[in-house]
């Protein structure tokens, strides 16, 4: 094998063409629904975690569980990266008519590309909130919130940090 690029190969790769069974797919008994999606800070140092918040509200009338998932979208790199990262996820339990706030963290080498080892890169980022990925058309309603932060400092090795 001499190819080793991963474009039209895995999910996180294929361009326009949207996987036939996305992470996340199914049917919920219940629907939900995400508000307050929070980024903090909003402008990180390039070595810096990502702090994020998100709020989930189970709207229907059963008890039911959902895998709430966390995408980062690079909006410009140097090196070819995936249209979108998984980088969390976690199955909550909510009760009818409830709601929890969830935290999770976001870490620096979760922002790494490779470049011949893994560097991290100032710019801009999205990050999405949700059951499913972003843009995913289910049977099964699901919002994905979005918000944008941005890394400052000079690009530099994951391990100088």
């Amino acid at each position: 094998m001499e190819n080793y690029t991963m474009e039209g190969r895995t999910y996180r790769y294929y361009g326009q063409e949207a996987p036939l069974y996305p992470f996340g797919y199914g049917l919920s008994y219940t629907t939900f629904r995400y508000r307050d999606l929070v980024l903090s800070p909003p402008v990180l140092p390039i070595c810096a975690n990502l702090s994020v918040s998100v709020v989930l509200e189970n709207t229907g009338l059963r008890d039911s569980e959902e895998v709430v998932q966390l995408y980062l979208r690079w909006e410009q790199s140097s090196v070819p990266v995936p249209r979108w990262q998984l980088v969390a996820f976690r199955r909550v339990a909510v009760l009818a008519g409830r709601e929890t706030k969830l935290s999770f963290q976001v870490l620096a080498e979760q922002r790494a590309v490779w470049a011949q080892d893994w560097r991290l890169e100032p710019g801009t980022f999205t990050l999405f909130a949700g059951g499913q990925q972003p843009g995913q058309k289910t049977r099964a309603p699901s919002e994905v919130l979005s918000a944008g932060f941005s890394v400052t400092g000079t690009a530099r090795p994951l391990r100088g940090c």
